[in-house]
Protein backbone atom coordinates (compact mmCIF):
# COMPACT_ATOMS: atom_id res chain seq x y z
CA UNK A 1 0.00 0.00 0.00
CA UNK A 2 3.04 2.57 0.80
CA UNK A 3 3.26 5.06 -1.99
CA UNK A 4 0.21 3.60 -3.71
CA UNK A 5 -3.29 4.95 -3.96
CA UNK A 6 -6.39 3.50 -3.77
CA UNK A 7 -10.03 4.60 -5.53
CA UNK A 8 -12.42 6.44 -3.44
CA UNK A 9 -14.37 9.51 -3.28
CA UNK A 10 -13.75 11.60 -6.24
CA UNK A 11 -11.74 15.42 -6.73
CA UNK A 12 -14.96 17.55 -8.28
CA UNK A 13 -15.46 19.37 -5.31
CA UNK A 14 -13.64 22.56 -5.20
CA UNK A 15 -12.79 22.66 -1.31
CA UNK A 16 -11.82 20.41 1.61
CA UNK A 17 -12.71 21.23 5.27
CA UNK A 18 -10.10 19.76 7.46
CA UNK A 19 -9.56 19.79 11.38
CA UNK A 20 -5.64 20.13 13.07
CA UNK A 21 -5.62 18.04 15.98
CA UNK A 22 -2.66 18.96 17.89
CA UNK A 23 -2.38 16.01 20.45
CA UNK A 24 -1.35 12.32 20.89
CA UNK A 25 -3.69 9.43 22.09
CA UNK A 26 -0.56 7.09 23.48
CA UNK A 27 -2.15 7.39 27.00
CA UNK A 28 -5.60 7.01 25.77
CA UNK A 29 -6.10 3.12 25.28
CA UNK A 30 -9.78 3.15 25.03
CA UNK A 31 -9.44 5.87 22.21
CA UNK A 32 -12.62 8.10 24.75
CA UNK A 33 -9.75 11.11 23.90
CA UNK A 34 -9.63 10.64 20.10
CA UNK A 35 -13.53 9.66 19.59
CA UNK A 36 -13.97 13.33 20.97
CA UNK A 37 -11.29 15.04 19.22
CA UNK A 38 -12.61 13.40 15.89
CA UNK A 39 -16.35 14.16 16.77
CA UNK A 40 -15.77 17.96 17.68
CA UNK A 41 -14.19 17.96 13.96
CA UNK A 42 -16.96 16.35 12.42
CA UNK A 43 -19.57 18.92 14.54
CA UNK A 44 -16.81 21.65 13.07
CA UNK A 45 -17.67 20.55 9.74
CA UNK A 46 -14.40 18.86 8.82
CA UNK A 47 -14.39 16.23 6.07
CA UNK A 48 -10.37 15.02 7.46
CA UNK A 49 -9.00 14.96 10.29
CA UNK A 50 -4.83 15.53 10.40
CA UNK A 51 -3.37 14.22 13.46
CA UNK A 52 0.36 14.54 14.74
CA UNK A 53 3.51 12.32 13.55
CA UNK A 54 2.78 8.67 15.16
CA UNK A 55 -0.16 9.90 16.94
CA UNK A 56 -0.59 7.05 18.75
CA UNK A 57 3.03 5.93 19.85
CA UNK A 58 4.81 7.79 22.62
CA UNK A 59 8.23 9.69 21.30
CA UNK A 60 10.28 6.58 21.02
CA UNK A 61 13.20 8.11 18.94
CA UNK A 62 14.00 10.00 22.46
CA UNK A 63 16.07 7.12 23.28
CA UNK A 64 18.68 5.22 20.87
CA UNK A 65 17.01 2.08 22.50
CA UNK A 66 13.96 0.94 20.24
CA UNK A 67 11.02 -1.26 21.89
CA UNK A 68 9.11 -4.65 19.81
CA UNK A 69 6.41 -2.76 21.23
CA UNK A 70 6.72 0.55 19.29
CA UNK A 71 6.03 -1.38 16.11
CA UNK A 72 3.25 -3.56 14.73
CA UNK A 73 2.07 -5.47 11.74
CA UNK A 74 -0.01 -3.80 8.94
CA UNK A 75 -3.47 -3.52 10.07
CA UNK A 76 -2.20 -3.75 13.98
CA UNK A 77 -3.93 -2.56 16.97
CA UNK A 78 -2.70 1.13 16.52
CA UNK A 79 -3.94 1.05 12.77
CA UNK A 80 -7.56 -0.63 14.17
CA UNK A 81 -7.85 2.45 16.52
CA UNK A 82 -7.88 5.11 14.10
CA UNK A 83 -9.65 3.11 11.73
CA UNK A 84 -12.24 2.41 14.93
CA UNK A 85 -12.52 6.30 15.38
CA UNK A 86 -12.79 7.40 11.62
CA UNK A 87 -15.71 5.41 11.11
CA UNK A 88 -17.38 6.10 14.10
CA UNK A 89 -17.10 10.05 13.48
CA UNK A 90 -18.07 9.01 9.86
CA UNK A 91 -14.58 11.42 9.25
CA UNK A 92 -11.59 10.58 7.17
CA UNK A 93 -8.26 10.77 9.48
CA UNK A 94 -5.01 11.20 8.70
CA UNK A 95 -2.75 9.04 10.96
CA UNK A 96 -0.40 6.68 11.31
CA UNK A 97 1.91 4.06 13.44
CA UNK A 98 5.40 2.46 13.04
CA UNK A 99 4.72 -0.41 10.88
CA UNK A 100 7.05 -3.68 10.65
CA UNK A 101 6.48 -5.27 7.31
CA UNK A 102 6.08 -8.93 8.14
CA UNK A 103 8.28 -10.39 5.40
CA UNK A 104 11.58 -8.31 5.96
CA UNK A 105 10.98 -7.16 9.57
CA UNK A 106 12.19 -3.89 8.41
CA UNK A 107 10.46 -1.16 10.08
CA UNK A 108 8.52 2.47 9.10
CA UNK A 109 7.22 5.77 10.25
CA UNK A 110 4.17 5.36 8.30
CA UNK A 111 1.25 7.82 7.71
CA UNK A 112 -2.18 6.50 6.61
CA UNK A 113 -4.71 8.03 4.97
CA UNK A 114 -7.97 6.30 6.61
CA UNK A 115 -11.53 6.93 4.62
CA UNK A 116 -14.65 7.61 6.73
CA UNK A 117 -15.63 3.91 6.65
CA UNK A 118 -12.29 3.47 8.12
CA UNK A 119 -10.95 1.63 4.98
CA UNK A 120 -7.03 2.66 4.86
CA UNK A 121 -7.01 4.03 1.45
CA UNK A 122 -3.67 5.32 0.99
CA UNK A 123 0.16 5.66 3.03
CA UNK A 124 3.54 7.19 2.83
CA UNK A 125 6.75 6.20 4.27
CA UNK A 126 9.00 8.94 5.63
CA UNK A 127 12.32 9.35 3.67
CA UNK A 128 14.54 11.21 5.90
CA UNK A 129 15.37 10.48 9.28
CA UNK A 130 17.27 12.57 11.29
CA UNK A 131 19.67 11.45 13.91
CA UNK A 132 20.90 13.34 16.77
CA UNK A 133 19.49 14.05 20.98
CA UNK A 134 16.12 13.60 20.93
CA UNK A 135 15.33 12.22 17.56
CA UNK A 136 17.56 8.81 17.09
CA UNK A 137 14.96 8.10 14.50
CA UNK A 138 17.49 5.90 12.46
CA UNK A 139 17.85 3.29 15.55
CA UNK A 140 13.76 2.56 15.43
CA UNK A 141 12.96 2.82 11.59
CA UNK A 142 14.70 2.57 8.38
CA UNK A 143 13.84 4.98 5.41
CA UNK A 144 11.24 4.64 2.95
CA UNK A 145 12.37 4.17 -0.41
CA UNK A 146 9.49 5.42 -3.15
CA UNK A 147 8.68 8.59 -3.38
CA UNK A 148 5.57 9.99 -2.60
CA UNK A 149 1.95 9.90 -5.06
CA UNK A 150 -0.82 11.96 -5.57
CA UNK A 151 -3.81 10.69 -3.26
CA UNK A 152 -6.97 11.63 -5.09
CA UNK A 153 -9.19 10.34 -2.53
CA UNK A 154 -10.64 13.11 -1.04
CA UNK A 155 -12.24 16.36 -2.75
CA UNK A 156 -8.87 17.92 -3.30
CA UNK A 157 -5.87 16.46 -4.26
CA UNK A 158 -3.14 15.56 -2.02
CA UNK A 159 0.05 14.32 -0.79
CA UNK A 160 2.14 13.31 2.23
CA UNK A 161 5.32 14.00 3.65
CA UNK A 162 6.69 13.67 7.10
CA UNK A 163 8.71 16.03 9.35
CA UNK A 164 11.88 16.47 7.92
CA UNK A 165 11.25 15.56 4.55
CA UNK A 166 9.45 18.43 4.29
CA UNK A 167 13.25 20.16 3.96
CA UNK A 168 14.04 18.54 1.22
CA UNK A 169 11.87 20.62 -1.35
CA UNK A 170 11.79 17.97 -4.32
CA UNK A 171 9.33 16.17 -2.43
CA UNK A 172 6.83 19.38 -2.28
CA UNK A 173 7.96 20.40 -5.92
CA UNK A 174 7.38 16.69 -7.46
CA UNK A 175 4.05 15.83 -5.96
CA UNK A 176 2.71 20.13 -7.05
CA UNK A 177 4.11 18.86 -10.71
CA UNK A 178 1.83 15.63 -10.16
CA UNK A 179 -0.52 17.67 -9.46
CA UNK A 180 -1.16 17.67 -6.29
CA UNK A 181 -3.32 20.77 -4.41
CA UNK A 182 -2.39 20.21 -0.75
CA UNK A 183 0.64 18.51 1.36
CA UNK A 184 -0.11 17.42 4.26
CA UNK A 185 3.08 16.86 6.86
CA UNK A 186 2.30 15.38 10.33
CA UNK A 187 5.97 16.28 12.29
CA UNK A 188 7.57 16.16 15.68
CA UNK A 189 9.51 19.55 16.16
CA UNK A 190 11.19 21.35 18.86
CA UNK A 191 9.80 24.62 20.01
CA UNK A 192 12.88 27.00 19.51
CA UNK A 193 13.34 25.89 16.08
CA UNK A 194 9.59 26.39 14.77
CA UNK A 195 10.27 29.82 13.39
CA UNK A 196 13.10 28.03 10.75
CA UNK A 197 10.09 25.34 10.39
CA UNK A 198 7.67 28.30 10.05
CA UNK A 199 9.65 29.29 7.30
CA UNK A 200 10.56 26.00 5.67
CA UNK A 201 6.90 25.07 5.12
CA UNK A 202 5.90 28.42 4.06
CA UNK A 203 8.64 28.46 1.18
CA UNK A 204 7.52 25.19 -0.09
CA UNK A 205 3.64 26.35 -0.16
CA UNK A 206 4.92 29.13 -2.00
CA UNK A 207 7.71 27.70 -4.54
CA UNK A 208 4.92 24.54 -5.27
CA UNK A 209 1.78 26.49 -5.64
CA UNK A 210 -0.14 24.88 -3.03
CA UNK A 211 -1.18 24.27 0.01
CA UNK A 212 0.84 22.81 3.48
CA UNK A 213 -0.40 21.87 6.61
CA UNK A 214 2.02 20.34 9.22
CA UNK A 215 0.12 19.15 12.75
CA UNK A 216 2.72 19.12 15.54
CA UNK A 217 3.35 16.80 18.62
CA UNK A 218 1.54 18.60 22.05
CA UNK A 219 4.77 19.26 23.89
CA UNK A 220 7.71 17.45 25.77
CA UNK A 221 8.01 14.08 25.96
CA UNK A 222 10.61 11.56 27.58
CA UNK A 223 13.10 14.93 28.18
CA UNK A 224 12.37 16.12 24.21
CA UNK A 225 11.25 19.40 24.44
CA UNK A 226 8.93 19.00 21.28
CA UNK A 227 5.90 21.52 20.82
CA UNK A 228 5.43 24.53 18.61
CA UNK A 229 2.02 25.04 16.77
CA UNK A 230 0.41 23.13 13.76
CA UNK A 231 0.12 25.36 10.85
CA UNK A 232 -2.03 25.75 7.36
CA UNK A 233 0.00 27.51 4.88
CA UNK A 234 -1.61 28.91 1.80
CA UNK A 235 -0.55 28.23 -1.76
CA UNK A 236 0.92 32.14 -2.17
CA UNK A 237 2.94 31.74 1.86
CA UNK A 238 -0.17 33.73 3.49
CA UNK A 239 -0.88 31.86 6.97
CA UNK A 240 -4.34 30.56 6.46
CA UNK A 241 -4.21 28.78 10.39
CA UNK A 242 -1.31 28.71 13.30
CA UNK A 243 -2.80 26.78 16.82
CA UNK A 244 -1.92 25.19 19.59
CA UNK A 245 -5.39 25.00 20.25
CA UNK A 246 -6.51 20.99 20.20
CA UNK A 247 -8.61 21.33 17.17
CA UNK A 248 -8.12 24.03 14.97
CA UNK A 249 -10.48 23.66 11.96
CA UNK A 250 -9.35 25.32 8.21
CA UNK A 251 -10.76 25.48 4.48
CA UNK A 252 -9.04 24.25 1.08
CA UNK A 253 -9.96 26.52 -1.68
CA UNK A 254 -9.36 24.31 -5.18
CA UNK A 255 -9.50 28.05 -6.22
CA UNK A 256 -6.61 29.50 -4.66
CA UNK A 257 -4.35 26.78 -6.04
CA UNK A 258 -5.26 27.39 -9.36
CA UNK A 259 -4.77 31.78 -8.78
CA UNK A 260 -1.33 30.98 -7.18
CA UNK A 261 -0.18 28.66 -10.13
CA UNK A 262 -1.56 31.91 -12.42
CA UNK A 263 0.90 33.98 -10.79
CA UNK A 264 4.34 34.11 -10.48
CA UNK A 265 6.95 31.78 -9.36
CA UNK A 266 3.52 29.04 -10.60
CA UNK A 267 3.48 29.76 -13.73
CA UNK A 268 7.10 29.27 -14.38
CA UNK A 269 8.05 25.99 -16.18
CA UNK A 270 8.77 22.40 -14.49
CA UNK A 271 11.55 21.34 -16.47
CA UNK A 272 11.16 18.02 -15.32
CA UNK A 273 13.23 16.37 -17.93
CA UNK A 274 15.96 18.56 -17.18
CA UNK A 275 16.32 17.93 -13.33
CA UNK A 276 15.79 14.59 -13.95
CA UNK A 277 18.94 14.07 -16.09
CA UNK A 278 20.84 16.41 -13.49
CA UNK A 279 19.53 14.29 -10.23
CA UNK A 280 20.69 10.93 -12.55
CA UNK A 281 23.89 12.19 -12.84
CA UNK A 282 24.04 13.36 -8.84
CA UNK A 283 23.00 9.40 -7.99
CA UNK A 284 26.10 8.13 -10.35
CA UNK A 285 28.28 10.48 -9.04
CA UNK A 286 27.42 9.77 -5.26
CA UNK A 287 26.99 5.72 -5.95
Amino acid sequence: MTGKMMTGASDVADRLRIALITEVFHDDPEGRRLDARLAEAKTGGAELAVLPELPLDPWAPASREPSEDDAELPDGPRQRRQAAAARKADIAVLGGAIIRDPVSGRRHNTVILFDASGQAVASYRKLHLPEETGFWETHHYEPGTETPAVIRALPLSIGIQICSDVNRPEGSHQLAALGAEAIFAPRATPRDSYARWRLVLRANAITSGLYVVSVNRTGPERGVPIGGPSLVVAPDGSIVLETEDPVGLATLERSAVAEARREYPGYLPVRADLYAAGWAQAAKETS
